[in-house]
């Protein structure tokens, strides 16, 4: 209780006043012991990451022994005029009116894709689709998809 006097309530150092209990910290949730690590990472393809016992997906836990891997190439060509064309367009067209136009007749061919990793353990089954833009990448993903089917078979 505050007195006229003192509005902002009993000072810390009123010997008279009883200090305020202060409030429980709650308690913290006890848990068993710690879950064995299943090791370091040893391959990531895209969000799937393996390691030596387990395939670690977004959807949850699959288990590497026995899992069954495939890959799958969704290309597609796309044919489109190149940046530098349009700009030599449209400062020739200053120049030289009809000559520049020409520029916006070449074309250029342009592959974009996925490629579609699917594991499958199971009842389990995880599909992952990586954007790629040229064939090093393609091989990339199935050079570490064919280390995997190494492992899953040990």
């Amino acid at each position: 209780m505050t007195s006229p006097s003192d509005p902002w309530g009993p000072s810390p150092d009123d010997p008279w006043t009883v200090p305020s209990p202060s409030p429980a910290t709650p308690a913290l949730p006890v848990s068993g012991p710690p879950a064995a690590a299943p090791g370091p990472v040893i391959v990531q393809i895209a969000e799937i990451a393996v390691t030596s016992t387990t395939v670690h997906t977004p959807a949850g836990d699959i288990p590497l022994a026995g899992s069954q891997w495939q890959v799958n190439d969704y290309w597609h060509s796309q044919q489109r005029i190149p940046r530098w064309a349009i700009v030599l367009a449209i400062v020739g067209f200053c120049v030289l009116t009809v000559l520049s136009l020409l520029f916006l007749l070449i074309k250029e061919t342009v592959m974009q894709g996925t490629v579609q990793v699917t594991v499958t353990n199971g009842t389990r089954q995880y599909v992952a689709r990586i954007p790629v833009t040229d064939q090093v990448a393609v091989t990339t993903i199935n050079q570490q998809v064919n280390y995997v089917r190494t492992l899953a078979a040990l």
